[in-house]
């Protein structure tokens, strides 16, 4: 592994029904938190895309982003994932190229087509479109943000003679990524060259996505892949776990019901294959050490990042566990993987 590991935090700023943490608070404690995870010392903050969700699932990454902008000084900001067929690719290039002005050169974007079948029917969009609107997406991005104009002629967008402005912060545009669950999504990731955020069987997203890359002359290790994988640190497990527990069911009630709805030759993940693990480690320093170490050794990853807030619960609670993570569990992590 020649990238260097980094870790962060995840949020989607939600407040479901019932909760006794109006979203606005969410917003705030969620700002406080980053701030201070800039000041620990990690390394991403990204988040996450839904849309029409009673718990007021975070639509747009894109204000949440300026203004943790402004409020940090070296975490890098990006999404897992942003939906590429519901947003505009010339006014997405605009938006990123502003906050990485913003954010000193900090922004990431991570891209995923969509699967939940409500959204697509909401903005009016057919779902069969999702991977020639998402393929259409990075080529703009990548000729937008290079400070020249261009005109791009596909099957989705036609732009002739365009200018944009202004030109982002680092060279070439924020690093793009892109999220696969089958092995289209991996050689996808590899042929547009870009990170990879894997969802799925290791030998459906990983091997594709590395042997693309090797097969065109291009190293792996050249390149990041990251994952959500929370790690919850405490010394009783048993006294603080129960209550983040529930409300993670909630979360995973959530994404299943999007699976459920979502036709089956438009959804690649089968939950009968062995996948790569996201769900929670919780323990203590040693116990969440050990198994970050072993998993990201088995799946070479870069980047790990854990929830900020489980829904419904105020993310101050996560504050403890996530000062824990960033002093205590990241540099011991990081000395036994030589990252």
């Amino acid at each position: 592994m020649s990238q260097p590991l980094r870790f962060g935090v995840v949020h989607d700023f939600r407040s479901p029904p019932g909760s006794d943490t109006p979203l606005s608070e969410v917003y705030a404690q969620a700002l406080d938190q980053i701030e201070m995870a800039d000041q620990l010392g990690l390394d991403l903050v990204w988040f996450t895309e839904h849309h029409f969700l009673e718990d007021g699932h975070l639509p747009n990454f894109v204000p949440v982003a300026g203004a943790v902008a402004a409020r940090t000084k070296a975490i890098r900001i990006s999404t897992d994932i942003l939906l590429a067929p519901f947003a505009h690719p010339i006014r997405l290039a605009e938006d990123l190229a502003v906050l990485d002005n913003i954010s000193g050169g900090r922004m990431e974007l991570g891209i995923g087509m969509g699967y939940a079948s409500h959204e697509f029917r909401g903005f009016g969009i057919p779902q069969s479109r999702r991977v020639s609107l998402t393929e259409e997406l990075v080529q703009i991005l990548k000729l937008a943000w290079h400070g020249e104009r261009f005109s791009f002629h596909g099957k989705r967008y036609q732009f002739d003679d365009l200018l944009v402005t202004p030109t982002p912060l680092q060279p070439g545009g924020p690093p793009l990524w892109i999220a696969g669950m089958s092995a289209n999504a991996a050689r996808r990731a590899a042929r547009f060259d870009t990170h990879l955020l894997p969802q799925g069987a290791p030998d459906v997203v990983l091997e594709p996505w590395r042997a693309e890359l090797c097969d065109t002359g291009r190293n792996p290790d050249d390149y990041r892949v990251g994952i959500i994988r929370s790690c919850f640190v405490t010394d009783d497990r048993e006294r603080d776990w129960p209550p983040i527990r529930e409300a993670e069911r909630y979360r995973a009630g959530v994404y299943a019901r999007f699976f459920s709805e979502t036709p089956d030759k438009l959804s690649a993940f089968d939950p009968a294959q062995p996948s790569i693990p996201q769900g929670w480690i919780v323990g203590d320093e040693d116990h969440c050490v050990a198994e970050l170490v072993s998993f990201i050794s088995t799946y070479g990853l870069t980047d790990v990042v854990t929830w900020g807030a489980a829904p419904g619960l105020a993310p101050s609670l996560m504050n403890e566990s996530v000062e824990r993570f960033a002093a205590k569990v990241v540099p011991r992590v990081r000395a036994e993987l030589g990252g």
